[in-house]
């Protein structure tokens, strides 16, 4: 996947919102107001993409061990957020997978009254 791609998948989650709070080169995806994604823009086009993803700690080791590609969040707490490197080794289907989880750990933990007006948004 290249940055467009991820940008396109990160977007179409619900109530998601892109935004550029530390620079003008790393795109934050937040949703409720909280990142579950944040995607460099100043990599150059002839390497790979790279996404910091939240991530539960133990599938973390799960994915830095089977994927080369996945490494300790740049930048984060090493310990909840991982970094892929979009080289073509992992199956874009997989990267969705981590996007999704990486949502779904972040909604989770949002209080009850957000949770609910994002499912008002996806029954809209």
């Amino acid at each position: 996947m290249d940055k467009q791609a991820l940008r396109d998948y990160c977007i179409t989650k619900i109530g998601a919102e892109e935004t550029l709070p530390f620079d003008t080169v790393t795109l934050v995806f937040k949703v409720m107001g909280k990142m579950f994604a944040l995607l460099s823009l100043d990599i150059p086009d002839d390497q790979p993409a790279r996404i910091n993803l939240k991530c539960d700690p133990a599938w973390a080791e799960i994915l830095r061990s089977t994927y080369p590609a996945v490494i300790p969040g740049y930048h984060m707490d090493k310990r909840h957020w991982i970094t892929v490197i979009c080289d073509g080794s992992i199956p874009d289907k997989e990267i969705k997978l981590m996007i999704d989880e990486s949502y779904a750990l972040v909604v989770k933990k949002l209080p009850r009254a957000a949770r609910e007006e994002l499912q008002r948004l996806e029954n809209a």
